[in-house]
C-alpha cells in the first residue's frame, strides 16, 4: 500500500501541510513574544509605573513638564474654578486646554470629562481641548470626543508621547519633588483623598471610606506658573 505513487503523493502533501502550520504557530508565538517585549521596553522607557504611583496632582505636573519641553508656558490651575481644565497651556497665539485623568486600568473616562474639557476650551477662549489619561476612554466618551474636535489621548498613547518626547525630568523627579502626604481622617480609619465636584470642579479632601464616612476638608494644591 505504501509503494502506491498516489498515497506517497499525499502522504507527502499532508506533511508539507502539517510543518507549514507549524512554521506559521512558530512565526505567530515569536511575533507574539517580540510585541510583548517591545511594548514592556516602551513601558519602562516611558515611567509609566512610576506614572502609575502618581496621584491626580503630580500627574498635572508630570504633564506640565512634557508640555514645558515641547516649548509651551503652561500652569497648573488653582484647586477650586478650574471649569474643567487642570492644565492651561500656551506657545505663540495657541493655547490648549487639558484635563488630566490619572486613572486605575480598571476605571474608563467617561462623557464627563468630554463635556467640561469642551467647556473649559469656551472658558479659557483655548484653541484646542485635550484629555490625557493613564487608562482608557469608554465608547460614549470617545464617540462625543469626535464629534467635539476633543484631543484624546489612552494609556497607549501616552507612553509614545512620552518616549517621543524623552524628557529630562523623569516621572521618578516629578514623585520625588511633588510628594503628597496622606491625611488621616478624623472620624475614621479612612484617609482624606483628593475628590472634585461635579457642580463646580472644585477639589476638596474627602475620606475614602466614603459614603459611610462624609468627612471633608479644604483642598489647596500645589501650583507653580510658568513665565
Amino acid at each position: 500500500m505504501l509503494d502506491n505513487p498516489v498515497i506517497i503523493q499525499l502522504l507527502a502533501y499532508g506533511f508539507c501541510i502539517v510543518m507549514l502550520l507549524f512554521l506559521l504557530n512558530l512565526l505567530l508565538f515569536l511575533f507574539k513574544v517580540i510585541k510583548r517585549l517591545t511594548y514592556r521596553d516602551r513601558l519602562s522607557k516611558s515611567g509609566m509605573k512610576e506614572i502609575d504611583q502618581m496621584d491626580g496632582i503630580q500627574f498635572e505636573h508630570y504633564l506640565k513638564t512634557l508640555f514645558n519641553e515641547l516649548g509651551y508656558k503652561s500652569i497648573v490651575t488653582q484647586a477650586s474654578h478650574v471649569f474643567g481644565a487642570d492644565l492651561v497651556l500656551k506657545k505663540d497665539n495657541e493655547k490648549i486646554v487639558i484635563q488630566a485623568k490619572r486613572y486605575q486600568l480598571k476605571n474608563t473616562v467617561g462623557m464627563d470629562a468630554v463635556q467640561q474639557i469642551f467647556a473649559a476650551k469656551t472658558y479659557y477662549q483655548a484653541d484646542e481641548s485635550w484629555i490625557i489619561t493613564t487608562s482608557a476612554y469608554n465608547p460614549s466618551a470617545l464617540k462625543l470626543a469626535a464629534a467635539c474636535n476633543v484631543q484624546v489621548l489612552d494609556r497607549n498613547d501616552l507612553v509614545s508621547f512620552v518616549n517621543k518626547i524623552n524628557p529630562e525630568i523623569r516621572a521618578s523627579d516629578i514623585l520625588q519633588q511633588f510628594h503628597t502626604q496622606e491625611t488621616p481622617c478624623p472620624r475614621c480609619e479612612g484617609k482624606l483623598i483628593i475628590r472634585v465636584k461635579k457642580a463646580t470642579q472644585e477639589k476638596f479632601l474627602g475620606c475614602s471610606n466614603y459614603p459611610s464616612c462624609r468627612q471633608t476638608a479644604p483642598y489647596t494644591s500645589i501650583t507653580e506658573s510658568t513665565s
